[in-house]
């Protein structure tokens, strides 16, 4: 169970300015999540296998599908350098 005097000291440490009022209400709620807490430590979970997710999540996503552009040669005029069809860009790597 956590008291009042603990409730200040993490609001001291969190720099946060309590009045007596809210250190009270924040002792009883977070009174009451650390209650809940150890009821969810009671269960026994060692059949349960670890999830990254309490539900299955599946991307939708559809297939690639390769079109060549049609004004090819109107993308490569607008780019600041090209070498012959290709777009020239900075060098970002060591070439060691």
């Amino acid at each position: 169970m956590i008291d009042q005097q603990q409730v200040h000291k993490v609001a001291n440490l969190a720099r946060l300015e309590l009045t007596p009022e809210e250190e009270e209400q924040f002792t009883t709620q977070l009174g009451s999540i650390l209650d809940y807490i150890q009821q969810l430590n009671e269960l026994d979970v060692s059949d349960v296998p670890p999830t990254t997710r309490a539900i299955d999540v599946s991307n939708v996503t559809r297939e690639d599908e390769l079109q060549p552009y049609p004004d090819r040669g109107s993308i490569l005029n607008s780019a600041p350098e090209q070498e012959g069809e290709f777009f020239k860009v900075p060098k970002i790597l060591n070439a060691e």
